[in-house]
């Protein structure tokens, strides 16, 4: 009969994180505490996108739901380690004790970062099989991140300054106020996950309420489903600053002020044609009473690879080397996502399946200061 104790894998690469064209390296490690007969061991590697949600349209007494969906399919590839896929034949008895079986990917190019979201994901694994004859199969999965390069360099936009301005009337009973207006500026565009983003903002309060003020980094993530067709977009708050109430017929001008851009998916996600990733720096004035807010967003990129103008400045900042060498690009760590994890049983599920159940996608990460 055979009893399993343990079924896992391993990478070589203990951070588990690896780059579009890649090869992964690790061991499907078997333990048993008796022999077990079985078919084979093998391994696939898998990558994929989907996204999901569903709406409900009509009455609350009636109407029907709608379940959006689409799914990418980036590679699915599958090893034998042990038994018929190997030797040929039909069983095999593998003998008490823990058993490594080495395994090796070679990932595709240009694959899309990954991902968790709310309405979808970007996803990565390796599954492990052991195919028992007329018994249940005994499954593990680890999942690992793919980051993909997105270097700041590149982008002709990521060393300009960004701006927006915006403005509205508010209504009161049948009056009309004066308008609220509010300005945004950042620095530049582009930047690394462990930079800060320094904005100036101003706003003008002509109206008879009094308006708060704050500024927001957020996340703006389009899940576009397939079938039926139809897009749905998502803001997740990655950081806020309160500032003072702006009262009647006043203005205020923030300077200095700055969010520290934590551990993200780069932005676009390249190479996913189901999701889309968008960062943007937002001033948003709230009026008193019924009315909406005035939001004035200016877009910034998050990428994996520093502009060099930056690393240059920090350099100069932070120590002795002369402006004439060429600056040395700083070494990123890898940290989990903020999002924190994702549990990915309803994915894989099953009562004979191991392995990692929750995940957390990790991204390069600078530590500049």
């Amino acid at each position: 009969m055979g009893k399993l104790k343990s079924f896992q894998i391993d990478f070589d690469n203990v951070q588990g994180v690896f780059a579009p064209g890649q090869t992964i390296t690790g061991r499907a490690v078997v333990d048993l505490e008796s022999e077990m007969k079985m078919k084979e061991i093998r391994v696939s590697c898998v990558g994929k996108a989907h996204v999901g949600w569903s709406e409900h349209h009509g009455g609350a007494n009636g109407g029907h739901t709608v379940h959006y969906w689409g799914n990418e399919r980036y590679f699915d590839n599958t090893v034998p380690l042990f038994g018929k896929g190997l030797q040929g034949g039909d069983e095999y008895n593998l003998p008490p004790g823990q058993h490594a079986f080495p395994f090796s990917f070679i990932l595709p190019p240009n694959l899309p970062s990954s991902f968790e979201g709310k309405h979808g994901y970007v996803r990565y694994k390796i599954k492990g099989t052991i195919d028992r004859p007329w018994r249940f199969d005994d499954h593990t999965v680890r999942p690992f991140t793919v980051l993909q390069t997105l270097d700041l360099n590149q982008e002709p936009l990521a060393n300009n300054s960004g701006g927006n301005q915006n403005s509205k009337f508010l209504c009161c009973l049948c009056c009309k106020s004066g308008p609220i207006e509010g300005t945004v500026t950042v620095n530049r565009v582009g930047y690394v996950p462990g930079e800060s983003v320094y904005f100036e903002a101003s706003a003008q309060n002509n109206s008879r309420r009094v308006c708060g003020m704050f500024a927001e980094l957020v996340m703006v993530t389009s899940y576009h489903a397939q079938t039926p067709r139809k897009t749905r977009d998502r803001k997740d708050l990655i950081n806020r600053i309160q500032h003072q109430d702006l009262t009647p017929g006043h203005s205020d001008v923030w300077s200095g002020e700055r969010f520290v851009i934590p551990p993200l998916a780069p932005s676009y996600l390249a190479g996913c044609n189901i999701i889309d990733i968008k960062y943007f720096v937002k001033l948003v004035i709230d009026p008193s009473g019924p009315a909406f807010d005035l939001e004035v967003p200016v877009e910034i990129i998050i990428g994996t690879i520093p502009l060099q103008s930056a690393v240059q400045q920090y350099q100069q900042m932070h120590s002795a080397t002369a402006p004439s060498v060429p600056p040395a690009m700083p070494t990123p760590t890898y940290t989990e996502s903020i999002w924190g994890p994702t549990n990915i049983i309803k994915d894989e599920g099953g009562d004979h399946t191991q392995g990692q159940m929750e995940f957390t996608p990790t991204y390069s990460y600078y530590k500049w200061s």
